[in-house]
């Protein structure tokens, strides 16, 4: 699973970083030439602080994909060098983003970040991976397999999309933004509550089928399955809390999404009682039902006026990662829900 996150997670730092991707030019100079150039001269600790801290779960994620088998000073030196790499090559591609700026400090920030993260590994991986807690808890819980492993990494990235707050509750698949399609107008705002509620219901619903589906046994799976709701939620509001108020933290929680919410979690208890081959099906069924609806709603009326900064300033980048996982999230869990049902049966 740690390498599957490692990957992952360099996927999601290489389009971060490149973002918005447009405009590629030939400057004239070496890809390279930042490294000899001065230091910037516009320097915020926003992006002092982006730039480390976001190395810090690299280094951290390539010291565990390489335990046990590389361990020590070998391990943190292979780790900062990854990084290392990683940095110097999307720097040198920014030379050619005319919205981007390709920065030595910013190469020295991120392997700062990167050597945190790979120290924090040496020290706590040991610990939580084989026989540690995480790895307890990953055997006994959920099946054994990479395959698995790939589906928790999914579960993760669900997770994940809940950061970015101009979304419904739980929607993804919102492709209009790519495909250049005007939001729909002139709806009721009885219309937009149906769209979140139903949207929100099928996706808290397909996750927690998804999550049960790569469960050990059927002992636990509602209490995880709650869990999971409860963290999605937490994320939610960590994301509210962040670009809002804190008066308007919770403004998510809009009456749509409280049905759904409520509906979601009435269904999603009762289905985790069907054998796995139902759980995929529903789960792809209401996947697929929620990338339609999503696509169909309306802007949150509730929402619009009040996210108008996450929109852009310091948080472009990561508004357009949260955005693309968003939109490719239902597309990778149905070709993932494809892939389980085609293998030989899960067992335990």
């Amino acid at each position: 699973m740690a390498r599957i996150l490692l990957a992952v997670y360099a996927v999601l730092t290489a389009y971060a970083t490149l973002y918005p991707m447009e405009g590629w030019r030939d400057p004239g100079i070496s890809a390279f030439a930042y490294l000899s150039a001065a230091w910037p001269r516009y320097v915020t600790r926003f992006d002092l602080a982006v730039n480390l801290l976001g190395y810090v779960p690299f280094g951290f994620l390539a010291v565990a994909a390489l335990h046990p088998r590389v361990r020590g000073v070998p391990a943190f030196a292979a780790a900062t060098a990854l990084a290392l790499a990683l940095s110097l090559g999307l720097e040198a591609l920014q030379t050619y983003l005319p919205a981007r700026i390709a920065s030595n400090l910013d190469t020295l920030c991120n392997l700062a970040g990167a050597a945190a993260g790979a120290a924090l590994g040496l020290r706590f991986v040991p610990r939580s991976l084989g026989e540690g807690p995480l790895g307890h808890f990953r055997r006994r819980a959920f099946l054994p397999g990479a395959a698995v492993d790939a589906g928790l990494v999914l579960v993760g990235l669900w997770l994940f999309i809940q950061l970015n707050p101009a979304t419904l509750l739980f929607g993804a698949g919102d492709l209009r933004e790519y495909l250049s399609v005007r939001d729909a107008q002139g709806q009721r705002p009885q219309f937009f509550i149906l769209i979140e509620a139903l949207t929100a219901a099928a996706n808290l619903t397909a996750a927690g089928l998804l999550l049960s589906a790569l469960s050990a046994t059927q002992s636990g799976v509602r209490a995880r399955l709650l869990a999971l709701v409860l963290l999605a939620l937490a994320v939610k509001t960590a994301a509210f809390a962040i670009v809002m108020r804190a008066e308007h933290v919770l403004a998510w929680l809009t009456p749509g999404a409280q049905i759904g919410l409520a509906a979601g979690l009435a269904v999603a208890l009762a289905a985790v009682a069907l054998p796995r081959a139902g759980q995929l099906a529903l789960a792809a069924v209401l996947i697929m039902a929620a990338t339609v609806l999503v696509n169909l709603a309306p802007p949150n009326p509730y929402l619009t006026a009040s996210l108008k900064v996450w929109q852009q300033g310091h948080f472009l980048n990561f508004n357009g990662l949260t955005r693309l996982v968003s939109a490719l999230w239902p597309f990778a869990a149905l070709g993932y829900l494809t892939f389980l049902a085609a293998r030989r049966p899960l067992s335990p």
